[in-house]
Formats: C-alpha cells, sequence, structure tokens
C-alpha cells in the first residue's frame, strides 16, 4: 500500500543520495496529477527541508573528507623523510579536496630575493614550473610579500597586482585564469606560498580558502621541521666528524711519542741517520730514506728548507730538508704517501732534525780525525827532524803507511767567475778549523822558504771556498789513507803511490775528485814520488815547495782546473824540479833569461816602462805593431818607439828567426819564474 506521506519520496531519495534536481520530480508529478494544494504546499515543505537535511549531510562529509585529509597530512609530517614527498601530498590533496585543475607550492629565496617554484601537481608547463617571482610581482608575490591570502576569479583581468611580462607568460602557458594563493607562515615571517587555480573562472568560498590555509600551515610545519632535521644531521655529523679527529689524533700523538721515543734512544746509543730513517718508516708504514744533498729533490728541499717543513714533491712523496747553521746536509724523503697528517708531517719534521744533530755530531767526529791528520802533516813540514818512529806510530793509528812511496800534491780552487786562482800559491795557510789554524788563518810560523814562498799575496778564495776543499781533500786522504791540511792558501795532501801509478796520472785524477766535490775548478800540482816520507821527512817539505810551483805553472800556462807534475811540462821542468836532490838549482835557466832579455828588464826597472810587457803583446800578436797597439791599449806610435828602444837595448838583429825564437823563450821562463818564486 503506498505511502501517502509528503516526506516519503524525499526520505529515499537521502537514502540514495540522490542529486539536487531530484527533488523536484515529486512536486511536478503531483501537479501533474492535478493533486489537492495542501497536498502540493506540503510537498514543498517536505522537498526545502529535504534539501536542507541535503545539504548538511554534504557539509559533514565534505568536512570529514578534509579532517581526513588533514589527519593523513599530520601522519605524514610525524614519520617525516622525505620532505619533497610530504610537500607532493599536501600540494595534491589541496587540489583534490578543492577540485582544481592544479596546485603547486612555492618557497622565498632570502638570498634572491624573490620566492620560486618549488612542487607542482596538475601543471603541464615547463616554463610555468620554472618561474621566479619577485616580492610584489603576480597573485604570488603579492601573498608573499603581504602575508595575506589573495583570490582573483579571472587572473589577467585583475589589477591588484603587478604583472610582469615574464609571470604572465607563465600563467598563459599554463592556461590558468581563476587563482587562489595563501602564505606558510613560520611565526610571523612568510617562507612560502600554497596555491590553488583552475583554468576557467570560479569564486573559491570562503571555507576554501580556510582549508588550503590549514595545507600551507602543515606544508609550512613540514618545512621547517625538515630543516631542523637537517640541522640536527649536520651537528650530529660534525660531532661524530670531531670525535673520528679526536681519535686519529689519540692515535698520532700515541705515534709522535712513539717517534720519539725511539729517535732519543736511537740518539743516546749512537745510532745513524739510516737507523733514524728505518725508525720513522715503520712508524709512518712508508719508505723513508736519506739523501746526501747531490742526489736530494733540490726544488722540494729548497722549499722545505725555506718554509722550515716538510713538502710534497711530485704527487705520492715528502721531503724534509736536513740542515744545520744555514747549512744544507741533505734530506729525508718519505715516499708512497699521497696524503700526510699534519702531525705525521711534523714526526718526519723532527727526524729531520735529529738527523740533522747525527750529521754534526759525525761531522765533529771526522773534523777532529781530519785535525789529527793535518798536524801529522804540518809537523812533516815543518819539522822535519820528528823521530821517524813516533811519525810512524801516528800515522799507523790513521791507517797511513809512511814508508811507501807518497806524492805531495798542492790544490788551489779557481774563482767560478773568471777561472782566476781563488788562492794564490802563496798566503794564508794551517791545518783546518779547530784546534789548528783553519783554512781561513792568516800567515804563520808554518809558511815560508821551505814550502815554496809564493808571492805572499793575501788569498781571494772566500773562506767557504777553503772550508769545502779541504773537507774535500779531508775526505781523499781518509779513503786514500794519506793525508791532508789547508795551507798557504790552498791545500795540501801527501796521498801513496800505487804500483804502477804515475805523480802526474795521480795529479789529475786528484783535481777532478775534488772539483767533482766541490762543483768548481780545482788546480793540483804534483812533486816528484818521495820514496818514504818518514825515514826521510825532508823530502815532504821540498816536494810541497816543488808541487806549489806545478801550481802556480799551470795557472800561468792557462791550465787551471787541470793537475799535472814537473814531468809533464818537458824542459820546464828542470824550473819546476827546483832544488830537490839531483835536480839544478835554476841557476842556468836565470843566466839565459839574464843574457836574452836582462837589458830590457834591467831598463823597465830603471826606468819604470813597459819593455817587456810590450815584447809579449808583440810576439802573441804575431809581431805585428797595430793587433799590439790593440792589446796593450796605446797608440801606434807608441809601440813603433818602444820596439825602437827594444832594437837599441837587445841589437838590430833581434827580430831575426833565430834571436826571437830565443827572446820569446827567455820572457816565457822570466814570467814563470816570477810565478813560481825563483
Amino acid at each position: 500500500m503506498p505511502d501517502d506521506r509528503p516526506e516519503a519520496p524525499y526520505l529515499e531519495l537521502l537514502v540514495r543520495g540522490a542529486p539536487a534536481e531530484a527533488y523536484e520530480r515529486p512536486v511536478l508529478r503531483a501537479r501533474a496529477d492535478k493533486a489537492p494544494a495542501d497536498r502540493l504546499a506540503a510537498l514543498e515543505r517536505a522537498k526545502l527541508l529535504a534539501l536542507r537535511v541535503r545539504g548538511e549531510l554534504e557539509g559533514r562529509r565534505r568536512r570529514e573528507a578534509e579532517l581526513s585529509a588533514l589527519y593523513e597530512t599530520a601522519h605524514d609530517l610525524a614519520g617525516l623523510r622525505d620532505l619533497d614527498a610530504v610537500l607532493q601530498a599536501i600540494v595534491q590533496r589541496a587540489r583534490s579536496l578543492l577540485g582544481t585543475e592544479v596546485a603547486y607550492l612555492t618557497l622565498n629565496d632570502p638570498t634572491a630575493g624573490d620566492t620560486y617554484m618549488r612542487v607542482t601537481d596538475g601543471s603541464v608547463s615547463a616554463r610555468f614550473q620554472q618561474l621566479r617571482l619577485g616580492m610584489g610581482e603576480g597573485l604570488g608575490g603579492l601573498v608573499a610579500q603581504t602575508a595575506r591570502p589573495y583570490v582573483t576569479e579571472s587572473y589577467f583581468h585583475d589589477p591588484r597586482f603587478q604583472h610582469t611580462h615574464t609571470i604572465d607568460a607563465g600563467v598563459r602557458d599554463e592556461g590558468l585564469v581563476a587563482i587562489l594563493g595563501v602564505p606558510l607562515l613560520l611565526g610571523s615571517g612568510v617562507i612560502g606560498v600554497l596555491f590553488a587555480a583552475d583554468r576557467r573562472a570560479r569564486v573559491f568560498e570562503r571555507e576554501q580558502t580556510a582549508l588550503l590555509g590549514s595545507f600551507a600551515a602543515h606544508a609550512a610545519v613540514a618545512i621547517d621541521t625538515a630543516h631542523l632535521l637537517a640541522e640536527t644531521r649536520t651537528a650530529l655529523a660534525e660531532l661524530e666528524a670531531a670525535n673520528e679527529i679526536i681519535r686519529d689524533r689519540s692515535r698520532v700523538i700515541e705515534r709522535a711519542s712513539e717517534v720519539h721515543d725511539r729517535l732519543t734512544e736511537l740518539v743516546l746509543r749512537g745510532g745513524g741517520v739510516h737507523d733514524v730513517a728505518d725508525a720513522v718508516a715503520e712508524v709512518l708504514s712508508g719508505s723513508v730514506e736519506f739523501l746526501e744533498v747531490d742526489e736530494a729533490p733540490a726544488a722540494a728541499v729548497d722549499r722545505s728548507r725555506a718554509d722550515g717543513h716538510a713538502v710534497r714533491d711530485g704527487e705520492e712523496d715528502w721531503a724534509a730538508a736536513v740542515s744545520a747553521g744555514g747549512e744544507l746536509l741533505g734530506a729525508l724523503v718519505l715516499r708512497g704517501h699521497p696524503r700526510l697528517d699534519p702531525m705525521d708531517q711534523r714526526t718526519l719534521e723532527r727526524a729531520a732534525m735529529v738527523t740533522s744533530l747525527l750529521q754534526l755530531a759525525r761531522r765533529s767526529a771526522g773534523e777532529a780525525e781530519q785535525r789529527v791528520r793535518g798536524e801529522l802533516l804540518d809537523d812533516l813540514l815543518d819539522t822535519p827532524d820528528r823521530e821517524p818512529r813516533l811519525l810512524r806510530e801516528r800515522a799507523a793509528r790513521l791507517r797511513a803507511d809512511l814508508d811507501t812511496p807518497h806524492v805531495v800534491l798542492a790544490a788551489g780552487i779557481e774563482a767560478p767567475d773568471t777561472g782566476a786562482p781563488a788562492a794564490g800559491p802563496g798566503g794564508a795557510h794551517g791545518s783546518g778549523p779547530g784546534g789548528t789554524p783553519g783554512p781561513g788563518a792568516t800567515p804563520g810560523s808554518r809558511s815560508g822558504g821551505a814550502h815554496g814562498g809564493g808571492s805572499g799575496g793575501a788569498p781571494a778564495e772566500d773562506a767557504e771556498g777553503r772550508r769545502r776543499l779541504w773537507s774535500a781533500a779531508s775526505h781523499l786522504a781518509v779513503t786514500r789513507h794519506g793525508l791532508a791540511a789547508a795551507r798557504d792558501g790552498g791545500t795540501v795532501l801527501l796521498l801513496p803511490l800505487a804500483e804502477g801509478d804515475t805523480a802526474d796520472a795521480l795529479a789529475r785524477r786528484t783535481a777532478r775528485q775534488l772539483g767533482t766535490a766541490v762543483h768548481a775548478a780545482v788546480t793540483v800540482g804534483a812533486s816528484a814520488p818521495v820514496p818514504a816520507p818518514a825515514a826521510r821527512p825532508g823530502e815532504v817539505a821540498a816536494g810541497y815547495a816543488e808541487a806549489r810551483r806545478c801550481l802556480a805553472a799551470l795557472r800561468v800556462l792557462g791550465r787551471a782546473g787541470q793537475g799535472a807534475a814537473a814531468e809533464d811540462f818537458g824542459f820546464l821542468g828542470l824550473l819546476l824540479a827546483g832544488t830537490r836532490e839531483g835536480a839544478p838549482d835554476g841557476t842556468g835557466v836565470q843566466d839565459f833569461v839574464a843574457r836574452t832579455v836582462g837589458a830590457v828588464i834591467d831598463y823597465d826597472e830603471r826606468r819604470g816602462t813597459e819593455l817587456i810587457r810590450t815584447l809579449d803583446a808583440y810576439f802573441a800578436g804575431g809581431m805585428s805593431p797595430a793587433r799590439t797597439k790593440d792589446a796593450l791599449h796605446v797608440h801606434v806610435n807608441t809601440v813603433a818607439q818602444r820596439l825602437e828602444r827594444v832594437g837599441r837595448l837587445l841589437g838590430p838583429d833581434w827580430q831575426s828567426p833565430a834571436r826571437s825564437l830565443e827572446i820569446q823563450l827567455a820572457l816565457r821562463l822570466h814570467r814563470l819564474a816570477s810565478a813560481v818564486g825563483y
């Protein structure tokens, strides 16, 4: 039986959730059936009541969906792991609940002073997704600037905000018309804007603005939480890094303490530089090697010496200069370490310092032995009447045998720029640094006639050059079981002569060895062999005088930087051999010079002229007056006048081939005799 109550059909419609237009049908049907007026009025009242109930139910369902979405958003925030994912979920839910075609979120950039697109949902335009809005530009820029929500039904016809070509082009490219924007507030500041937009004209209700504002609040919380989590993670990472650094420092300090103890022990028990290198290599887990100055990497060592620290050499090596008192002694090189901890670097530097102390100690011991060798050689030169037995005993302690043939060698270092001698054949002398006079000593009781005298001029060689030459000669003497001393501005050596060797060959070999050691030219003159220095010590002094004359002759003849003995000079060897047993005393040479050019020499001495010098230049220039005047820097008439005077002194035939040969020989002998001390 049908229900005639007017509300019955509307209850059925409410149960089915019918659309609003369905509620007109019961009234229309009753009118078609010509129902009474009271029936129609009752149906109208029932319809209005049903529509009100329907609206309440729709509102409740909408609020339930909104609350559910907000709950889900809060749940996402509680388990926040990825900020991008949370913001994307917020934008998607806002778009779904508001029923818009597009939703998006922008964040402020304090550095650039604008706001930029962060997340979008429903967007199809790449240009729109990359938009940046200046403060006050576009609807979003206005929201970011004022911290208030803004809504527009038609974006391009709304004059409330500033339109720019870039923003309008992006919005047009996306096709947006109606836009709602709410601020993302964090405290009292705006950090961004959340938007909902449609591609058609639309009016956004107040409830929708409030709902979007709720989502914006969640988004602000998510961003703030993410920042706090990031800061927390950063702080934890920094704390962990600090703890790791502390642990590393503790391990490094322990290693440094171990190295310090081991190096101290090495020094106390007399270890060497290679023991130090082995100890450091074990601690640093690498290969450590001590290199002499000429073997070390020059560029890296120079930088280390200047900085006072170990420096990188190439990709995987480190070098620490070993120096003392401004002198470079070598370097410690660590290999196979691309990166070196600062504390380990300090360990290498400390090891270099210990190595320098060991080097100085070794040098002091070596110099003490060198002084003893120098003192013995000085005694042989200065006091030849010493008891041979005592000389032999002193030599034996130095592993030298003075009963075998020896050669006396005089060595002098040459100036590097001009090739001129850094010390003349005469001048200062001494046995070396320390208790006996050193290379820089002034002339004393040990110089003079017995040693070849020389011109007596002060040595031009600097103290450093003399020290290097003496040190190299002393080292050579130790290795050859001989003796060495610094003397007369140069160095004297007494070296054994091996069977089958010659004095001349020994002199050449010694010049090469000393030159290589001091990195400069060294000239060496040698005596004839001394059969047994201990038995005939007087021969040592005579041999030294002969060696010095050979040294002077080499320089006069333009052979500086070479080595030679008297036997290497042919007939000039008669002059250089001097007054040793069996050799002429040089009187015949002097007579020949006096007989040949003595008149010119006497004339120069009486008048202060330069006839001898003019003759030298004349013959050196091929007997050409023009070349002679250029060599002497005088007028050609002056040369002619001087040669005319020479002709009157020597006779009209002085330029004949036979006479000119004798005169040139006499000039050479005169110059050489002056140099060697006759």
